[in-house]
């Protein structure tokens, strides 16, 4: 696999290069980034400080519980929340390549980032970005054979499978993101350093490079679409499988506890395929779109997605019930004094 990344990587950068050299343009000699950001708005700069902090404590909170409960308690040592503890670490990762240096520029005169630490962050960001969403098209599949072939469900979904498609997952998403981000630092940067964004992404990164980069908002284009369409298609074909099958259920009883268990995937799919898509599938859209249209992907959603899974969750809710009693128990029982 490595042997296969570094083969396309080499292939990524002499196409690159020769569109270069073809059009005559020199290499970028940028040591940094200047990221704007909020700065536009200097008086909501303390607000939206604390906001973030808020909403970053209550992601990390969120999916450390999240995982904590898949991973601690037998009853969730199934495909369903295996998958959900790994979106679950997903969204922390996510969240944590973001919003720290967010918060930090927002109380600082100087929003800067290096050069390479532009590229680690687009790569982590495009990386994990991109896993999340072949890992929802998983999770769609898992919920396609629970509901409509049961009986063959433990066949198809043993444990190497279903580590196995998280392994797939990331190799596809951390693969497109090193073809990607090997392009677009291939570009030079001789026009300016100045990002209208609070991130590294690839959209701005295209805009301030003086290399004519047509092509490169073709590949941007090509390998967005080759990871975002696959999943698509195959979370609606899972979905309409899926619901065929419910509206068969003669009792409404019988079709409620199949809906729930999708529902909330259904939510979360739809916020992050929704965003995504008109970001990376329309490069050329309004500055202040896109950011808002980032920080809902990178910053509220990770937030959001534990909150949808718990409170559409019936057996993860009275779980969490069961651990913040006993861990208020323990509290309280340590207060009382011994006689």
């Amino acid at each position: 696999m490595s042997c296969g990344a570094s083969t396309l990587k080499l292939l990524c950068i002499w196409i690159c290069s020769r569109l270069d050299s073809i059009m005559g343009t020199n290499y970028s000699t940028v040591t940094e980034f200047i990221l704007t950001g909020f700065s536009r708005r200097p008086d909501l700069q303390t607000f939206l400080f604390f906001l973030f902090l808020l909403i970053y404590i209550f992601t990390v909170v969120g999916n450390i519980g999240i995982i904590f409960l898949v991973y601690h308690n037998s009853k969730f040592h199934t495909p369903m929340y295996y998958f959900i503890g790994n979106l679950a670490f997903l969204d922390l990762c996510y969240s944590a390549d973001i919003t720290p240096k967010m918060l930090a520029d927002l109380v600082s005169e100087q929003k800067t980032i290096s050069y390479s630490g532009c590229a680690i962050q687009l790569f982590f960001f495009s990386a994990l970005g991109s896993t999340e969403c072949v890992l929802f098209a998983v999770m769609a599949y898992d919920r396609y054979i629970a509901i409509c072939n049961p009986l063959n469900y433990t066949l198809f979904m043993m444990e190497k499978t279903c580590v196995g498609l998280v392994a797939a997952s990331y190799t596809v998403g951390f693969l497109h993101s090193l073809i990607e981000t090997s392009c677009t630092f291939h570009l030079s940067f001789c026009a300016s350093n100045i990002l209208h964004h609070f991130a590294c992404d690839f959209p701005q990164l295209l805009s301030i490079s003086c290399t004519d980069s047509a092509a490169n908002e073709i590949v941007l284009f090509v390998f967005s679409s080759s990871v975002t369409m696959p999943s698509v298609i195959i979370i609606l074909a899972s979905y309409i499988s899926v619901f065929m099958a419910i509206f068969k259920i003669n009792t409404t009883e019988g079709r409620q506890k199949p809906f729930s268990t999708c529902a909330s995937h259904i939510t979360a799919v739809a916020l992050l395929y929704g965003t995504v898509l008109y970001v990376y599938l329309k490069p050329r859209s309004s500055t202040e779109t896109v950011s808002m249209a980032t920080v809902f992907y990178t910053v509220i959603l990770p937030m959001l997605n534990p909150i949808i899974y718990s409170l559409r969750n019936k057996e993860i809710k009275v779980a969490l019930k069961k651990y913040i009693k006993i861990f208020f128990t323990k509290k309280t029982l340590k207060t009382i004094p011994l006689q």
